[in-house]
């Protein structure tokens, strides 16, 4: 049993680690530890190691969800951040092409830049880059379906992943 929790743990901190997003995850694995440590009779112990499989093969299915979507795991966790409850399928593929190009334009050009999270200027360009690359009517979101004050709560949210994961390009979390 704790051969697996160890494996769990390890799969669940590399599936948080590319993507924060995932803490349904973490949320779930904690709440059958807490049963297993309340009672430990044998029920219990089958039950608990019944449900960490099936968390393992959840976590499986979650790493490979990048490849299914047609994007990269670094494009995926943009995508997670722009994309709203309920789109249709051709939001979803704007929004893929918006996760994809946005972050292929900031390792390009913004986040070269040495140190670029010690400066401010640096990380006001990066900030104000994602905006209008968010905001744009030929790069961005569908105008239709997102708001200037979603757009601005979205440019928060993924400056934050991308301060977060690029210290550097590439970034070490996703090499």
């Amino acid at each position: 049993m704790q051969n697996l929790k160890e494996a769990v743990e390890k799969k669940l901190n590399q599936l948080l680690l590319q993507n924060p997003l995932r803490t349904d995850f973490q949320n779930h694995y904690q709440q059958l530890v807490e049963g297993y440590n309340q009672e430990k009779d044998r029920v219990t112990i089958e039950k608990t190691f019944a449900d960490l499989m099936n968390l393992v093969k959840a976590m499986d299915d979650e790493g490979q969800r990048a490849a299914r979507e047609n994007l990269t795991e670094e494009s995926l966790v943009v995508f997670d951040l722009l994309l709203k409850p309920d789109p249709n399928k051709k939001d979803i593929e704007r929004i893929k092409k918006v996760a994809v190009e946005l972050l292929a334009t900031l390792k390009a050009e913004r986040l070269k830049i040495d140190n670029w999270r010690d400066k401010e200027a640096s990380r006001d360009a990066v900030k104000q880059q994602i905006h209008d690359f968010l905001y744009d009517d030929t790069t961005g979101l569908p105008v239709d379906d997102y708001s200037e004050a979603e757009i601005e709560t979205l440019t928060e949210n993924v400056f934050s992943h991308v301060y977060r994961a690029y210290p550097t390009v590439p970034s070490p979390i996703y090499h």
